[in-house]
């Protein structure tokens, strides 16, 4: 299988899939920062119908890590579809996560807007742009290359942040959610890029 998806500087990164999660099997090697995550039957799921679902609604946050890593160069896509939510119905790429701290990319079903964040002992915005606000309980395409100190990210394909920030080097990929977002994850890939 090979993705191919446009870059900012009008060439086509191509790479043959990497390392692509199959949450129709038991999640091990995975580590629950917080939140509720299970694996379950959700409409439209690629492996069995079967997705990765946060389910809990009385965090801040809500992470969970994948195994494997730490990346320092690398592209990460996972498809999210925003359940419910009535605070937030968010979902979200965590990269470069080390001791607590990491980047952000995310889209939110309630908003009408596309960031990336860090956080190191509280969150804080790099870049956010404007977008057409991702359908509650569709499902969307998330993706973040991080190659040195730049971030890009694309929502369903379409390129909207490219940002510099050298703050965090390498580390590990998960994913996030926001307060009482209800959110299913399938098809996370992750593709090393080290050289």
């Amino acid at each position: 299988m090979t993705a191919s998806i446009s870059a900012f500087d009008g060439s086509a990164l191509s790479a043959a899939a990497g390392n692509q999660f199959d949450f129709s099997k038991p999640l091990e090697g995975w580590e629950s920062i917080s939140g509720q995550w299970t694996t379950q039957s959700v409409p439209g799921a690629s492996r069995n119908g079967v997705a990765l679902v946060q389910g809990a609604t009385d965090n801040e946050y809500n992470v969970i890590i994948a195994p494997g890593g730490p990346y320092r160069d690398v592209r990460v896509s996972v498809r999210f579809r925003p359940i419910s939510g009535r605070e937030d119905a968010s979902g979200g790429i965590v990269f470069r996560f080390s001791e607590g701290r990491y980047y952000l990319i995310r889209a939110n079903a309630l908003e009408d807007n596309f960031r990336l964040y860090y956080f190191d002992r509280g969150r804080r915005m790099l870049s956010t742009t404007s977008i057409k606000t991702p359908a509650l309980g569709q499902w969307h395409q998330l993706q973040i290359t991080a190659q040195g100190d730049r971030i890009q990210g694309w929502l369903n394909e379409e390129a909207l942040i490219d940002e510099r920030d050298a703050r965090f080097a390498s580390g590990r990929i998960g994913l996030w959610t926001k307060a009482d977002s209800i959110t299913a994850f399938d098809e996370l890939t992750v593709v090393p890029m080290d050289n």
